[in-house]
């Protein structure tokens, strides 16, 4: 991993890419999982225009998995290089006023490049789910962590988190994954119910944060990553915290819309479904799928 590091990143599109359309190949399951989140967020795509996607998604995912290591073992020089800033004057605003500040930064693949880029300049806080595997949590938690970034452990008590943010740490904040029926509420996504975690108006009203979207793109070509940043929801936390979770849902939607190809869509983001739906990802599906 540390020798992939030093590799041009030209180069690692071009592996990373290969890499991906492998997987296409080899992992059924999983190309099910996406084919079948593209349809149904995407149904006005031709058939064709969806099975396109689900191959850029692919070919996309496999160099993130090999320049993922740029991030957690490049150097500062190098990192600063690589990723570009769009819209920073809305978060360094925010900072230099001294406000409390969220980052919504949904599952894209570039999101390990956004923080470890960010924390170089400022301090940041974001919440780590620990994997099992010993060796990839190590991994995670000593490639975000090696500037000026600190984690909070997901099962930690929620004040921990506030206290952080309140601190004056801006918070990376990574809600879009699914919740579960016991902590979630169904939200729309693409204009299906998804369930959802509702901390982020909690948090916000909590600490007084703004929020401010942050999205990082992977550039075509090895050409690096940008993150962008959008300008703070206004009127937001609004008190109700099922129209505020629903917001959310809406701006990760957005950000969707413009780069559809590098949203995480390996996740089963609709695995949960509301009382008396039935799946989502059908196993029958799946076995088709294992079978050709």
């Amino acid at each position: 991993m540390r020798a992939i590091s030093v590799l041009p990143l030209p180069l690692l599109a071009v592996l990373g890419a290969g890499l991906g359309l492998l997987l296409y190949a080899i992992y059924a399951p999983r190309r099910e999982v996406v084919r079948i989140n593209i349809e149904r967020c995407f149904p006005e795509l031709s058939r064709r225009a969806r099975a396109r996607l689900v191959r850029r998604h692919f070919a996309a995912f496999g160099q993130t998995a090999l320049d993922i290591w740029i991030a957690w073992w490049g150097s500062p020089r190098r990192l600063k290089r690589l990723v570009s800033f769009r819209g920073l004057e809305h978060y360094t605003a925010a900072v230099s006023q001294r406000r409390n500040v969220i980052l919504l930064a949904p599952h894209f693949i570039g999101l390990e490049f956004g923080g470890v880029r960010l924390s170089l300049d400022t301090p940041l806080v974001s919440v780590f789910r620990h994997p099992d595997n010993e060796i990839l949590r190590r991994l995670i938690k000593n490639g975000r962590t090696r500037f000026r970034a600190r984690i909070v452990p997901h099962n930690k008590p929620f004040t921990a988190l506030v206290r952080a943010v309140k601190s004056g740490m801006p918070l990376y904040y990574l809600p879009d994954q699914d919740a579960g029926r016991r902590h979630a509420v169904f939200a729309p996504f693409f204009g299906i119910p998804a369930a959802t975690f509702p901390a982020l108006a909690r948090l916000a009203r909590m600490t007084g944060a703004v929020v401010i979207p942050c999205v990082t793109y992977q550039r075509p070509w090895g050409r690096g990553y940008e993150t962008v940043f959008q300008p703070p929801l206004a009127g937001f936390p609004s008190g109700d915290d099922v129209a505020d979770t629903a917001r959310m849902n809406a701006e990760i939607e957005k950000a969707v819309r413009r780069h559809p190809a590098q949203y995480f869509w390996l996740h089963k983001r609709f695995k949960t479904r509301p009382q008396g739906e039935g799946p989502f990802y059908p196993k029958a599906r799946r076995r088709r799928a294992r079978g050709g």
